[in-house]
């Protein structure tokens, strides 16, 4: 394990537990520091308000030139794009992952995804998807073409 890699995760496990976001909580952090678990709620006065998720994050030696592998566990929302496996296509995750970017951003960014869906749906390839995604979902070619929902 990298010394930048473990200053830094250490550094947002710590402000994540003193300065949680508004409906963001983490359940667990592994002593290597490669795996946590976030719960998170659905914000006020959307479509998921009340209900909570657990997210899994799962952190390379990489982290923070390489994002994480971020999945929902358990509970998986409705959501056009959200994959019923737990599979998030969020462009951030991916190919426009910045080192500047923090586990806490990654939460508020999929909590803004959240809140703005109009309608509970999955994605219109979702049947497709899960029979041939891979285990990660760092391992497919996501296509970014819907930012209004």
């Amino acid at each position: 394990m990298s010394n930048i890699f473990t200053k830094r995760l250490t550094k947002e496990l710590r402000d994540l537990q003193a300065n949680p976001p508004a409906g963001i909580l983490i359940d667990k952090a592994d002593d290597d520091l490669k795996l946590w678990r976030v719960v998170m709620s659905g914000a006020e006065g959307t479509l998921y308000q009340g209900e909570q998720f657990k997210l899994q994050f799962k952190f390379s030696n990489n982290y923070p030139l390489e994002s994480p592998e971020v999945i929902f566990l358990d509970t998986v929302p409705i959501h056009p794009h959200i994959y019923s496996n737990g599979h998030i296509c969020l462009s951030i995750l991916y190919d426009q992952w910045s080192p500047a970017l923090t586990i806490s951003s990654v939460c508020l960014s999929i909590q803004s995804m959240l809140s703005s869906a109009t309608k509970k749906e999955r994605p219109p390839d979702n049947a497709m998807y899960i029979m041939t995604a891979k285990k990660s979902p760092k391992a497919t070619t996501w296509a970014f073409h819907d930012d209004k929902v």
